[in-house]
C-alpha cells in the first residue's frame, strides 16, 4: 500500500473521463498537467468549445497542454519536464508514442470501461449491450504499444441490467471507474500485472449511424438491445411512410397483443397505457419512448395520442 501522494499527469476528454479527474482532484495526489483534445466546434453556432476534462481543470487551476499529437519531440520534452511519478489516460483519443509510455516513473495506466480482454476499441459499453453481455466492468492496465492490449492491474464488474442504456450505463461505470482508479494508486507499486488473453478480445468499432436502422425481422431481444445499446447516440429508428420515427427506449416481450390480426414484422398491433406494441420477427417490442419528426420525444401513455398518426394495422419499415 503506497501511502505517498503521487504526481500525475492526467490525459483525457468527454464527460467519462472528467468523472475521473474530479475523483483525483478529491484525492491527495498532486495533479501536474491536464492533455486534452484541441477545442472543437460545438452546438449549432459551431462555436469553439472545450472539453469536459479541460473545463473541469481550468476550474481547479490545473496546467491544460492540448497538442495535436503527442509524437512531436518537443511535446515530448515538455511532458518530460513535468517529471511526474505517473500519467493516467482516460478516453483522451490520442495515441502515447512508446516514448511517451516510458516516461513517467510508474509508466501510463488507462482506465477502460470494459472487462479486458472483452471489448477493446472505441466504444465498449455500446458493444457489451449490443452483444447481451450480462455483466461489464471497468479495467485498469498497464499501457503498451498496443491498443487495450497491456497488462491488467485491477478489475471491477458491475451488472447489465435489463434497462441499461448506453447512457445509464456510462454513468454507472464513470462512478465505478473513478472508485477503482483511486484504490489502484493507493495500490500501484504491490499491484501484480496479469496478460490478457488475446484469443478472448474483441474489438469494439465505433458506432455508425447506420446502425440505429430497425430491421423488424429481427427477435424482439436483439431490437430491444440495439435501442438500448444506441441510446443516447445515434438512437435506434424505423421509417413509416416519409417518416422517420426515432426510438429511444423499448423493452421486449414474449407474448403478443392481440388487438389486431396482422402480425406481420413490424406491424403496429397495439396500444398499451406502457406504450405501442409492435411485432417482429419473434416476440413483440414494447416501444416506451418514441419521437416523431420535429417533435419531442413522448412516453409511456402519451404513446397513445399517436394513434391517429399510426394506426393499428400500420407496418413500419414499410410504405404507408
Amino acid at each position: 500500500m503506497s501511502n505517498q501522494p503521487l504526481r500525475i499527469i492526467f490525459a483525457g476528454t468527454p464527460e467519462f473521463a472528467a468523472r475521473h479527474l474530479q475523483a483525483l482532484v478529491d484525492s491527495k495526489h498532486q495533479i501536474l498537467a491536464v492533455y486534452s483534445q484541441p477545442d472543437r466546434p460545438a452546438g449549432r453556432g459551431r462555436k469553439l468549445t472545450a472539453s469536459p476534462v479541460k473545463q473541469l481543470a481550468v476550474a481547479n487551476n490545473i496546467d491544460v497542454q492540448q497538442p495535436l499529437s503527442l509524437k512531436d519531440p518537443e511535446a515530448q520534452a515538455h511532458l518530460a519536464a513535468y517529471k511526474a511519478d505517473i500519467m493516467i489516460v482516460v478516453a483522451y483519443g490520442l495515441l502515447l508514442p512508446e516514448a511517451v509510455l516510458n516516461t513517467p516513473r510508474l509508466g501510463c495506466i488507462n482506465v477502460h470501461a470494459s472487462l479486458l480482454p472483452r471489448w477493446r476499441g472505441a466504444a465498449p459499453i455500446q458493444r457489451a449491450l449490443l452483444a447481451g453481455d450480462k455483466e461489464t466492468g471497468v479495467t485498469i492496465m498497464q499501457m503498451e504499444a498496443g491498443l487495450d492490449t497491456g497488462p491488467i492491474l485491477l478489475k471491477q464488474t458491475i451488472a447489465i441490467t435489463a434497462t441499461d442504456t448506453s447512457a445509464s450505463l456510462h454513468d454507472k461505470l464513470a462512478t465505478c471507474g473513478s472508485s477503482s482508479l483511486v484504490e489502484a494508486l493507493q495500490q500501484i507499486t504491490s499491484l501484480t500485472a496479469e496478460t490478457q488473453d488475446d484469443s478472448q478480445a474483441n474489438y469494439a468499432n465505433k458506432l455508425t449511424k447506420d446502425e440505429g436502422f430497425i430491421d423488424w425481422q429481427t427477435p424482439a431481444p436483439a431490437i430491444s438491445r440495439q435501442v438500448r445499446g444506441l441510446n443516447p447516440w445515434p438512437v435506434a429508428y424505423t421509417d413509416f411512410g416519409e417518416q422517420r420515427l426515432r426510438i429511444w427506449l423499448a423493452e421486449a416481450r414474449e407474448s403478443s397483443l392481440s388487438e389486431h390480426t396482422n402480425k406481420q414484422a413490424g406491424a403496429v398491433i397495439g396500444y398499451s397505457k406502457q406504450g405501442i406494441h409492435v411485432a417482429c420477427g419473434e416476440g413483440e417490442l414494447l416501444i416506451t419512448q418514441l419521437q416523431w419528426p420535429g417533435g419531442k420525444a413522448v412516453a409511456g401513455a402519451q404513446l397513445k395520442n399517436l394513434q391517429q398518426k399510426l394506426p393499428i394495422g400500420s407496418v413500419l419499415g414499410a410504405a404507408k
